[in-house]
C-alpha cells in the first residue's frame, strides 16, 4: 500500500470524466488499498480515484462512526468501496451539509443535495448492491460521484461564493 498525492484545484485532471471499471483485478485492488491509505492519511471520509490521478469510476468512503455514545469513544473504521456507482433516484427532499474536499483543502461551504438516494454499485469483490442511502452517507456518495463527472463541490456554489473560496485557497497556498 502507498499514499498517493492528492490532486488539488485548479488541476485540470480533476475535470476529467472517469471511465467505467472493466475488470476487478490486482491493479484495481492495489488502487483501492492505496486510496484508503491516502484518505486515512489526509485525513478524509471519501476519495474518488480521479483525486489521485486515476480516471476510473471507483471511490472509497469511511464515515468512521464511534463505538459508543461516550465522548472519548474510538471511531470504528467502516471502509466502503463503490465501483461503477450510479444514482438511480434522488429524493425531492433536500438536505444541506457543510462540505469540504481533499482536493480543495481547508475550504468548506454549505451544499444542498437530495436528502436520500437510491444507488447501485459493485464492491471490491464484484458483488452488486442496490440500496437506499440517507444522511451523511447519501451526501458523501453524491459528493464523491460528482468527482467521477469532473465536478467539484464548489461548482454547486454561486459564482461569488466560489470565487471567494478559491481566493482564500490561493491565499492559504501563498502563505504556506
Amino acid at each position: 500500500m502507498a499514499i498517493r498525492p492528492i490532486l488539488e484545484a485548479p488541476d485540470p485532471r480533476l475535470r476529467t470524466i472517469s471511465t467505467p471499471v472493466e475488470a476487478i483485478d490486482d491493479d484495481l485492488q492495489t488502487l483501492i488499498d492505496d486510496m484508503f491509505e491516502t484518505m486515512y492519511d489526509a485525513p478524509g471520509i471519501g476519495l474518488a480515484a480521479i483525486q489521485v490521478g486515476v480516471p476510473k469510476r471507483v471511490l472509497v468512503m469511511d464515515l468512521q462512526e464511534p463505538e459508543s455514545d461516550e465522548e472519548d469513544a474510538k471511531p470504528v473504521k467502516k471502509p466502503m468501496v463503490f465501483i461503477n456507482p450510479e444514482i438511480l433516484k434522488g429524493s425531492e427532499e433536500l438536505s444541506v451539509y457543510q462540505e469540504g474536499c481533499l482536493s480543495v483543502p481547508d475550504q468548506y461551504a454549505e451544499v444542498e443535495r437530495p436528502a436520500t438516494v437510491r444507488a447501485s454499485w459493485m464492491d471490491r469483490e464484484g458483488r452488486i448492491h442496490e440500496e437506499q442511502l440517507e444522511g451523511l452517507l447519501a451526501t458523501c456518495l453524491q459528493h464523491e460521484m460528482d468527482h467521477l463527472e469532473g465536478v467539484l463541490f464548489i461548482d454547486h456554489l454561486s459564482r461569488l461564493k466560489r470565487d471567494m473560496l478559491l481566493k482564500k485557497l490561493n491565499k492559504a497556498r501563498r502563505a504556506a
